[in-house]
């Protein structure tokens, strides 16, 4: 699979939004997306299929000072299992080095163990437990932390 992992665009948001909801029970809308990328606290990233505009996957991160907080990460059911969302967490946490952000936080379902492999796969570690975080259905969600090393 041959893909580009860039910036989010505008025109990105239709096919992130669809992923989202394919993907999550709660997705964000467009207009959560657009709203998200109009900030300049932001890093969205999506995977393109090369040779076309189709996105495979996206991710997103809130910088706030020195930490990181991956908001969203999905990848088109067609294209699952391929090592989109390794390239894509792989991208983000450079992002991340570049932006000197020094420690990246995230929460999964704890039912996700696919979500799960993927973060620990990349460095994450589990750092706590938040009850009752996710609703429909309601679920626990795992705290993992990752923390960035300098370039």
């Amino acid at each position: 699979m041959d893909i580009c992992i860039t910036n989010m665009k505008k025109e990105h948001i239709p096919e992130a939004a669809m992923i989202e909801a394919m993907s999550f029970s709660l997705p964000w809308s467009e207009n959560a997306f657009e709203e998200s990328l109009s900030y300049d606290h932001t890093i969205f990233l999506v995977a393109v299929l090369k040779g076309t505009d189709k996105v495979a996957g996206y991710i997103g991160m809130y910088k706030v000072f020195n930490e990181g907080e991956i908001t969203n990460v999905a990848v088109h059911p067609k294209y699952r299992g391929m090592g989109i969302g390794t390239k894509l967490m792989e991208s983000v946490i450079r992002q991340a080095e570049k932006n000197n952000i020094k420690d990246i936080i995230l929460e999964v379902r704890q039912s996700n163990s696919e979500a799960i492999r993927l973060y620990e796969k990349n460095g994450f570690k589990k750092i706590g437990l938040r009850k009752n975080f996710y609703e429909k259905p309601v679920e626990d969600g795992i705290v993992m932390h990752f923390k960035v090393f300098p370039l």
